[in-house]
């Protein structure tokens, strides 16, 4: 990328020894050293890096630092550099929304913990209106509603990122179901539901529920969602001059704490258990044994099955006579969706989220525990529902591949033993929570009772005009990815909202970066697109398509290279890399999809994509049910739990021991002794499905092929830098090292990054200033 910038080698080791030699004495002298304001702002940014992903993100903050320092003395003036910063300034989100800011707008916050009623109220309200918007955060939320709206005779569009449907017969339906980030912001309207408004705190999504808030021309503007975004939201609305009402409920059932732990013996459970696990091949494994021991169906919900299939699913749990007793589910769960869980069974209170295992955030738990308790009555809420006329373009769900197999396993599996069993009846009352594992109770239980921090703090993320005019001040061939870690770095915010993470748009920008022609809005939409990049076949994709919008050029489904159609032709088997590759292309057609919505006129076969994904789908759901058909070793499954808990523990107690050696005893306290976790950063960013990205689990014995593995690492590694010495870098074809030249050990980096950072968590902890981590 230096070369794309017009750098020559020569000088890009002049550069370099500069760089390195001003971090070298910031490094070495710490505070005491007088350095420029971005030499400061690096070594923050580096502190952060080494932080949240070690020295893989150092690498990255490292490369990307470098780059910038190139871009600035090259092509930078003093008047530029005002410029940016000017551009940059974001303190006042409310001004982005001139036509919003000339209504009277009414909030309407309703508040309280989960099954308590309050997205009903919002919704009956949506019902009444002549023109409305729901918004959620999940597709499955928005596809809820356009049913339920459309069933109660309110003409109600669906819009996703990759989907439109109509109701038949309506050109123009008064009333729109959406994920949140598509909300309709230029369209005024009578209601607005903003579902799930806890989210305006998320360190990767919370942007867009900022967007919602400040941005919706409704004359009422109703959120739902937890109690502790009230102070936050009296705070936006008084800056705004809206007027603010707040209704509080209370759960329609008690919330309690079950007596003890289930165990591997399923014999034990209930009906209407259901059991969340954070993989999906645990998930498998999970019903697979509850089945093979009980002989009983059981149904099962996580993020990546079509949404029509989760509802069907979840259509059955809720049916008290279909036979579905026990649920078997991803975290999913705990954004709204209506089910009749009496009580709420954690399979394990860790979860993977892309970079390391964590433990639970105790607002996320307790989002999960609330769905317990709606025993018997999410089924007759939902009656109204499953009357709705299916669209001729929905997937008729009716019969899955799931069902199927579950059929199958129930006449194959049971013995005499099993064929006269029956799960308990619930005890009467409320919600119940417990644990597998006994060595969780404790902390469920302690999660149970804790209030979570208020959130402090909404998500921004620069809007489009701001990054096209950013953009211009850099020469062309600069990496687009500087650019916005350019504006990242420099933007300034008020102290009620934080930037957000840049998560993907990196490396999609990255990927594109070769592909002449694109012009910035276009580098723009693609960074904004739901791009899967964890394999060469992917970024081949990705490259194609962006090269189809680069020369206007057909881009018929077909003819765009690297879609494996032939997958599809193959005979289904339990195969990882043939699953892999079935969700890869999976993602390939959504992907495809999306940017039908953007390029209209160079997608073009939308109706054939849509074809293509439910095959796809179908032979996705036949592969994991031919993994599920493999024997799981349930002592593997308990060893594996226990695994990962003592890896948490040894984690702990290397911090923890770390820090007594660079604090002071006085600093130190009692820490050790919690063992409640607030999450990681991107646990938070990634809270809706961690069974999506989770690791998956190993069969023991096998029938068949073994089962998935994760094996393959979520992003790539860093391209090297010249004269930094790395720990197991991968050959790039970017900036070659010189052998000769004076190297920055990573050792006194991440030496130099302990001590910083151990200093600054000790000031930081009195101060309370760390809002980011809050929620």
């Amino acid at each position: 990328m230096i070369e794309a910038m017009g750098v020559k080698p020569a000088e890009r080791d002049k550069h370099w020894s500069r760089f390195e030699d001003k971090l070298r004495r910031k490094l070495g002298k710490g505070r005491d050293v007088e350095s420029d304001e971005e030499m400061s702002k690096l070594v923050e940014s580096l502190q952060r890096a080494y932080r949240d992903r070690s020295l893989k993100g150092v690498d990255q903050q490292l490369r990307n630092a470098f780059l910038g320092h190139v871009a600035s003395t090259k092509s930078f003036s003093q008047d530029d550099y005002q410029n940016q910063k000017a551009l940059a300034d974001l303190r006042y989100p409310t001004e982005w929304f001139p036509a919003t800011r000339k209504m009277q707008r009414k909030i309407i916050l309703h508040v309280g913990p989960t099954n308590s009623g309050k997205t009903y109220h919002a919704l009956k309200r949506l019902e009444q209106a002549e023109t409305g918007a729901y918004a959620g955060p999940l597709r499955l939320l928005a596809h809820e509603v356009y049913t339920r709206m459309n069933a109660k005779g309110a003409a109600c569009a669906l819009i996703t990122g990759e989907e439109r449907r109509r109701p038949p017969g309506e050109d123009r339906p008064k009333l729109t179901a959406c994920t949140v980030e598509m909300i309709p912001l230029h369209m005024t309207m009578d209601v607005c539901v903003i579902d799930e408004i806890q989210m305006i705190g998320d360190l990767d999504r919370g942007w867009a529920w900022t967007q919602a808030v400040l941005g919706v021309q409704a004359k009422e503007l109703h959120l739902c969602g937890e109690a502790r975004t009230v102070p936050l939201i009296r705070e936006l609305a008084a800056t705004m001059g809206d007027e603010v009402e707040v209704n509080t409920y209370e759960r329609l059932t008690s919330l309690e704490m079950d007596t003890r732990h289930i165990g591997y013996d399923f014999k034990n459970l209930r009906k209407g258990d259901c059991i969340v696990a954070f993989s999906i091949m645990e998930i498998h494994a999970l019903r697979q044994t509850i089945m093979k021991q009980t002989g009983k169906k059981v149904a099962i919900v996580y993020g990546s099955l079509p949404p029509e299939t989760r509802a069907h699913q979840a259509r059955l749990f809720n049916d008290p006579n279909s036979g579905y007793d026990i649920l078997v589910a991803s975290d999913a769960i705990g954004m709204g969706l209506n089910l009749s869980v009496k009580r709420i069974i954690f399979a394990s209170i860790h979860k993977f989220n892309g970079f390391e295992h964590v433990t639970l955030s105790i607002p996320h738990l307790k989002q999960i525990a609330g769905r317990a308790g709606r025993y018997k009555t999410a089924h007759e809420a939902n009656k109204e529902a499953e009357k709705a006329p299916q669209n001729a373009d929905a997937v008729d769900a009716s019969g899955t591949i799931l069902d199927d197999f579950a059929s199958e396993q129930q006449s194959d599996a049971p013995n005499s033993e099993t064929e006269q069993f029956e799960f308990a009846e619930p005890p009467p009352g409320g919600g119940l929570v417990t644990t597998l594992e006994k060595a969780h109770m404790r902390y469920v239980s302690k999660a149970l009772k804790d209030e979570p921090e208020a959130i402090k703090t909404a998500g921004l993320f620069p809007p489009d005009p701001i990054i096209e005019r950013f953009a211009n001040y850099f020469p062309p061939g600069t990496p687009f990815s500087y650019v916005l870690l350019r504006l990242h770095d420099i933007s300034r915010v008020h102290k009620r909202f934080h930037i957000c993470v840049l998560k993907d748009q990196l490396s999609i920008a990255d990927t594109i970066q070769a592909v002449d022609g694109l012009s910035v809005l276009d580098r723009i939409t693609f960074c904004a697109a739901p791009a899967n990049l964890k394999t060469d076949k992917d970024r081949e994709v990705l490259l194609n398509l962006a090269k189809c919008v680069a020369e206007q050029k057909n881009g018929n489904l077909l003819d765009i290279e690297g879609f494996d159609w032939t997958l599809l032709d193959r005979p289904i088997s339990a195969n990882r890399e043939y699953l892999h590759k079935l969700e890869s292309l999976h993602k390939a057609i959504v992907l495809y999809l999306w940017l039908s919505y953007r390029f209209s006129g160079v997608f073009a076969t939308r109706a054939l994509a849509f074809h293509a994904k439910t095959l796809v789908e179908q032979a996705i759901e036949a592969t994991l049910n031919e993994l599920t058909r493999t024997r799981f070793s349930l002592q593997y499954l308990k060893e594996k739990q226990r695994e990962q808990q003592k890896q948490q523990q040894r984690e702990q107690f290397r911090d923890e021991l770390l820090s007594a050696e660079l604090s002071d005893e006085a600093s130190q306290g009692d820490e050790g002794d919690n063992i409640i976790s607030g999450g990681s950063l991107y646990e938070q960013a990634d809270v809706l499905d961690g069974a999506e990205e989770g690791e998956a689990v190993r069969p023991v014995e096998v029938e068949h092929e073994p089962a998935l593995d994760n094996t393959e690492d979520d992003g790539a590694e860093p391209a090297d830098l010249p004269g930094l010495k790395k720990i197991e870098a991968r050959k790039r074809d970017e900036l070659d090292p010189e052998p000769d030249a004076s190297t920055l050990d990573v050792n006194e980096v991440e030496e130099f990054l302990e001590s910083e950072d151990s200093e600054t968590n000790l000031q930081n902890d009195d101060a309370n200033t760390n809002t980011a981590r809050s929620s």
